[in-house]
């Protein structure tokens, strides 16, 4: 029986090199499937050499450390997804896209989500299928799309409305992250500089009070008070903010948190009808890609019940659903909750009535992509005079809580 010296992936991603022996190739690479290692070079050789070969390579073996941090991005997957979408339209079989496509991959991790991808595809399987047993790098959302491309004969048509659809949704996510980013690191700064002046420079200062026969102003001593009290118990104080979210995060995991955080949230001034029009265009953007993949409506809704982010909506979209299922068109169902502007329900009732609902969707989308940028634009501009405001605050109060004492001492001093 001849021996083969390979190389693979293990289902981490991790590279795998070994000697086994086999009566051919296609044998080993069954029996290395079997011990979750994907084939991905050979070589046949004496079991002498490659048994060297082996202990060589287990010698010299080092940890990269870049494969711990090694996973697989929504980006990683929109670009995918337009490249397989392309080399469809180009003529290129599945199989073979597939292959190209885990060659170009860079991250270990999604190769060899791809190379698993490829053998079941070969083997048979549906790409929708083979895509399901990842959830994590493909969501429910994605699968679907996927199955109905398929069943439809339209996969490449589908896979770019995918790509559309993914770059769409991380564009909104990074602009979210990029408005949010400025008034967190002010908070952390504001936070940071007031803990410093009541660490280490306050308790220097106010030291010089203790011998006062004077009664200190009620600002003075409140300062005094917490300063002992986050020098001297900074570790309960730690401990506490720890207890507390913890505990709030437990709450909200439960169904009347959840209830209950959602409902508030949608009532806040600002952050309320930003977190409305978010889940507003990805609702219409969603089942408007769904539709025009060739999703059922109902199945549409069920799926994008699951990525609004808020129980209200969800529940709102669960109870037009069944509405739905009883004959009643989606409009009248969405604006009897109250959760949808009028804007909205009227837009989806007339592509009801004309059957295009999948455009009318779209140009909500569209819409509410631009009423979401200004939003998020009118929540910065919000958020950082508020920042600098509580940093002005917070720095004026130690001031002049330790000027006030010293001009007293200074008066006193001249008298």
């Amino acid at each position: 029986m001849p021996a083969y010296a390979y190389t693979g992936l293990s289902a981490k991603g991790k590279n795998v090199k070994g000697v086994a022996t086999a009566d051919n190739v296609a044998a080993l690479k069954a029996s290395l499937r079997r011990d979750g290692i994907y084939l991905t070079a050979v070589n046949e050789t004496t079991a002498a050499a490659g048994a060297a070969a082996s202990a060589s390579g287990g010698a010299d073996r080092e940890i990269d450390l870049a494969k711990l941090f090694d996973r697989v991005t929504p980006k990683m997957v929109a670009s995918m997804t337009q490249l397989l979408g392309t080399l469809l339209q180009a003529g290129v079989t599945l199989p073979e896209a597939l292959a190209a496509l885990t060659d170009q991959v860079e991250s270990q991790r999604f190769k060899t989500v791809l190379t698993d991808i490829s053998e079941k595809v070969n083997q048979g399987s549906s790409l929708a299928d083979s895509m399901a047993a990842y959830p994590k790098v493909f969501p429910q959302l994605y699968v679907n799309m996927i199955r109905a491309g398929e069943a439809s004969g339209a996969l490449e048509t589908v896979l770019f409305r995918l790509s559309e659809f993914l770059e769409k949704q991380l564009e909104i996510k990074n602009k979210i992250n990029s408005a949010m980013l400025y008034p967190v690191v002010l908070a952390i700064l504001g936070a940071a500089i007031i803990t410093l002046l009541m660490v280490g420079i306050v308790p220097k200062i106010t030291g010089m009070f203790e011998d006062m026969s004077a009664e200190l102003p009620w600002n003075t001593k409140l300062l005094i008070w917490m300063s002992d009290t986050i020098s001297g118990y900074w570790w309960a104080i730690l401990l506490l903010i720890w207890f507390l979210g913890w505990a709030f995060a437990r709450w909200r995991r439960t169904e009347a948190g959840r209830w209950a955080g959602d409902a508030m949230v949608l009532r806040l001034p600002v952050v309320g009808e930003l977190v409305r029009k978010i889940a507003i265009s990805r609702f219409s953007l969603t089942l408007s890609t769904l539709l025009s993949s060739g999703v059922q409506l109902l199945h549409a809704l069920d799926i994008v019940r699951t990525l609004l982010g808020n129980v209200v909506l969800e529940d709102v979209i669960a109870k037009a659903r069944d509405s739905i299922r009883e004959g009643e068109n989606i409009a009248p169902a969405l604006k009897r909750s109250g959760q949808f502007p009028p804007l909205v329900t009227h837009m989806i009732a007339v592509g009801e009535r004309s059957g295009q609902l999948e455009q009318m969707l779209g140009d909500v989308a569209r819409t509410y992509d631009r009423e979401t940028n200004t939003s998020i634009q009118r929540l910065t501009g919000l958020l950082e005079p508020l920042m600098i405001v509580f940093m002005g605050v917070g720095v004026g109060f130690v001031v002049a809580s330790i000027m006030q004492p010293i001009m007293m001492l200074t008066e006193m001093a001249g008298s």
